[in-house]
Parts: structure tokens; C-alpha cells; sequence
């Protein structure tokens, strides 16, 4: 069985998408929509800008998920029997799998990507990557930090754990993760605590967006960040996709979820190729390609 992923944030390049563009009809008309619906030109800086212009919040999240949905729905040979996303990835994935149209997909990244900006200008917070520790480990760690914010974020692949929280409790954890015998402890350059309850301002306000937006029945199941679980019942995708900015993305028990029920040939739709040097790591025997 095929099975459709879609990366987050950190994917993007400049240049991304431009190949598409230039030599798929389709494609260029669905990037030329984009522009449209956003009200300015984000195919330009996908195409030419800089890393700096890609970074920007309103660009990234967006130029992410236009060239990872175009990318799936401009091949000739994409059949999902099954999709996930990680993080952002989640939103092109409900597109891939006909539960969202691509006008409103990309609507509510919008809205995303501007209400997280939001929520880290009211509370600076970080993240960052713990290698070579047990999930267990890194869990408990957290948990022993008081009167800071720590959590788990994102449960990449095993032995790489991303924690999220306020600064001082992040620069707390990196230590006693160090003293823990962690390979690395590595602070990120993000903007704020994704997947944390610092995240709370913006899960409001993207629950309004969520809550307003037309859900189709989907073809074929979506394996959502939050319980790593599959679904193809509307009230539940909407429900576990506005818990998502608050809670932690499962990327590693999605995947094995994935491949428990027969996902067999992985392929990454967008930029980079991220999410199958994870898949990889998870399951070594299935195969795994992007698009």
C-alpha cells in the first residue's frame, strides 16, 4: 500500500516548486491561484528569494504547503491509500486526501502560520533536538523541570526527541539531558515552543478558522499528529487538528502505525527529503521515495 507524507517546516529552499511551475500546466496554474487567495506573490519568493525572505512566517508555512499539495496532486501516479504530515505537513495531507480543497487548505495554514507568530510574541519561548536518548528518558526529564514549561514535541524517530518550552526551561533540560548521557542537546533556531502549551493563543484562534471550514469525506484514511491514530471521520480530523499546536507530533508511532497496517512504499511529496531519512530510521524495510 502507498503511502503519502508531507513535510513541515524547515523544508523549504529557494527555488522550491519553480520546476513544477515551468514545466507542469497545472501546476502553474494552481501556484498562480495561491497568489490569489494569500493576495501577494509567494510563488516570486519561493523561486528567487532568500533563505531569510523563506523564513519569514507568513511565507514559510504557506510556500511549504503549496509545493508539497502540487506535488501530489500534479503526479500522474499518486493513489494514496493512506497519508500524514508532520506538523504543517498534516494540512497538505487532509488536501492530498480530498477532506480539504486547496483554497481552504491553504487559507488555514495562513491562518496558522500568523496566530503561531502571534502566540511566540506573547510568550518567548524554544525548542530543541535531543539525540540519543530513550523517549522515556527525555519524558521524565521534562516532567522533573517545575515552573517552567518542557514538553515533548515531536517524536521524530527513535533517539530523536525535540522538547519545546520557555527559554529558561529549555536551556534547564538541555542540561540535565547532557547529564543523562544524551548524544547531543541542541537548541534550535525556531521562533517559538511549537507544540507546547505556549502554543494556546493560537490554537484558538485557529480553532475558529478549523471550526468555520467546509471537511469532505476523505479517500482514504489520514494518520493525524496527536494520537498517530488513522481517520476518515470529519469530526475527528477537525477536532485532533486544532488539539495539534498544543500537543506533540508522533511522527515515529504514525509511521509504525502506518506500516502495521500495510503501508509498504512511502513517498514524500514537497521539498526535501526529510521524512524518508526518518521513515527509514523507523521502519528500515519499507521503501521510501519523494516526489
Amino acid at each position: 500500500m502507498k503511502a503519502y507524507i508531507f513535510p513541515g517546516q524547515g523544508a523549504q529552499f529557494t527555488g522550491m516548486g519553480k520546476d513544477l511551475h515551468d514545466t507542469n500546466p497545472k501546476a502553474k496554474q494552481l501556484f498562480e491561484q495561491a497568489n490569489a487567495i494569500l493576495g501577494f506573490d509567494i510563488t516570486n519568493t519561493m523561486f528567487t528569494g532568500t533563505a531569510d525572505e523563506l523564513k519569514q512566517t507568513k511565507v514559510t508555512q504557506p510556500a511549504i504547503f503549496i509545493h508539497s499539495v502540487i506535488a501530489a496532486l500534479t503526479n500522474d501516479a499518486f493513489a494514496p491509500d493512506m497519508v500524514a504530515g508532520h506538523s504543517l505537513g498534516e494540512f497538505s495531507a487532509l488536501v492530498a486526501n480530498r477532506a480539504l480543497s486547496f483554497e481552504d487548505g491553504l487559507k488555514l495554514v495562513s491562518t496558522r502560520a500568523l496566530a503561531m507568530q502571534r502566540a511566540c510574541e506573547i510568550n518567548p519561548s524554544t525548542m530543541a533536538a535531543i539525540l540519543g536518548l530513550d523517549d522515556k528518558v527525555v519524558e521524565e526529564i521534562c516532567a522533573s523541570i517545575k515552573d517552567e514549561v518542557v514538553v515533548a514535541a515531536n517524536y521524530n524517530c527513535p533517539g530523536q526527541l525535540v522538547i519545546s518550552g520557555s527559554m529558561k526551561g529549555i536551556d534547564i533540560a538541555c542540561e540535565k539531558m547532557k547529564a543523562a548521557g544524551a548524544k547531543r542537546a541542541l537548541p534550535l533556531q525556531v521562533g517559538g515552543a511549537f507544540h507546547s502549551p505556549l502554543m494556546e493563543p493560537a490554537r484558538e484562534e485557529l480553532a475558529k478558522a478549523i471550526e468555520t471550514t467546509h471537511f469532505s469525506q476523505p479517500i482514504c484514511p489520514v494518520y493525524q499528529n496527536v494520537n498517530a491514530k488513522p481517520s476518515t471521520d470529519i469530526a475527528e480530523i477537525r477536532k485532533n487538528l486544532i488539539s495539534q499546536l498544543t500537543s506533540p507530533v508522533r511522527w515515529t508511532q504514525s509511521v509504525q502505525n502506518m506500516v502495521k497496517d500495510g503501508g509498504s512504499h512511502f513517498v514524500e511529496c514537497g521539498p526535501g527529503k526529510v521524512l524518508q531519512g526518518l521513515v527509514k530510521k523507523i521502519a528500515p524495510t519499507v521503501e521510501a521515495a519523494s516526489i
